[in-house]
C-alpha cells in the first residue's frame, strides 16, 4: 500500500508513465485513491484556477477524446501545487499567472481568461517560444535567462500532460492502453461445488 507522499511523488513526477500500461493504471488508481477527492482549489484563487483551466484545455482540447478539463487537469495542478511543491515553486507559478495577465492586459486590455480565443492562442504561442529560446540558450552553453514566463508555462504544460495521461480516460482513450491483468488469478472454489481439474 502506498502512502500519501509516495502517491504525490508518483503523480507529480509522471513516474507512472514509465510503467507498463496495466501497472501504470493500477498505480495511478491507487495514488488517486490515497489522495482522495479535493473539495476545491487550495493554492489557486478563483481567478487563477479559471486561468489554469482555460490554458490546460487549450493545451489539450476536447476532440473525439476527452480534453484536459474533462479529466480535472486544473484540479490536479492545484493539488500538486498544494501538496507537493515547495513554497518558492508555488510562488513562482502564481507569479507566472500574474505575469500572463499583465501581458494580455498590455496587449489586449484584458486578463487572459477574458481575451478572445485567438488572443489567448497568441499568448500561449509567445510563452511556448520563450521555452524554446531558453532551451536553445542552454544547448549553446549560455546561461538560461531564467525568465519566469518560460518556467511557469513549462511547469503548466508538464503538469497538464501528467494530469491527462495518468487519468484513466487519457490512458485508455488517447494512449489506447489495454487493461491486461499482470498476474494469474486461479479458479476459485465456490462452497458446495467441486473444483474441476484440467486434463
Amino acid at each position: 500500500m502506498m502512502n500519501r507522499r509516495e502517491a504525490l511523488q508518483l503523480l507529480a513526477t509522471a513516474a507512472a508513465l514509465q510503467l507498463a500500461p496495466g501497472k501504470m493504471l493500477a498505480a495511478v488508481r491507487e495514488a488517486r485513491s490515497v489522495l482522495g477527492e479535493a473539495v476545491g482549489p487550495r493554492t489557486l484563487n478563483a481567478h487563477q484556477f479559471a486561468t489554469v483551466k482555460t490554458m490546460a484545455e487549450m493545451i489539450l482540447p476536447q476532440t473525439d477524446t476527452p480534453g484536459a478539463a474533462d479529466v480535472g487537469a486544473a484540479e490536479f495542478i492545484d493539488l500538486i501545487l498544494t501538496e507537493w511543491c515547495e513554497e518558492a515553486e508555488r510562488a513562482g507559478f502564481t507569479r507566472g499567472l500574474a505575469d500572463t495577465d499583465s501581458r494580455t492586459c498590455a496587449m489586449f486590455g484584458k486578463d487572459f481568461v477574458d481575451c478572445a480565443a485567438d488572443q489567448q492562442s497568441e499568448m500561449l504561442r509567445d510563452l511556448g517560444l520563450k521555452i524554446v529560446e531558453d532551451a536553445d540558450a542552454a544547448r549553446d552553453w549560455e546561461a538560461s535567462s531564467g525568465d519566469p514566463r518560460a518556467s511557469f508555462y513549462s511547469t503548466l504544460r508538464r503538469l497538464t500532460l501528467t494530469a491527462y495521461y495518468t487519468s484513466e480516460a487519457g490512458a485508455t482513450q488517447e494512449l489506447h492502453f489495454e487493461i491486461i491483468p499482470d498476474r494469474h488469478e486461479p479458479c476459485v472454489v465456490i462452497q458446495g461445488t467441486k473444483q474441476m481439474e484440467r486434463p
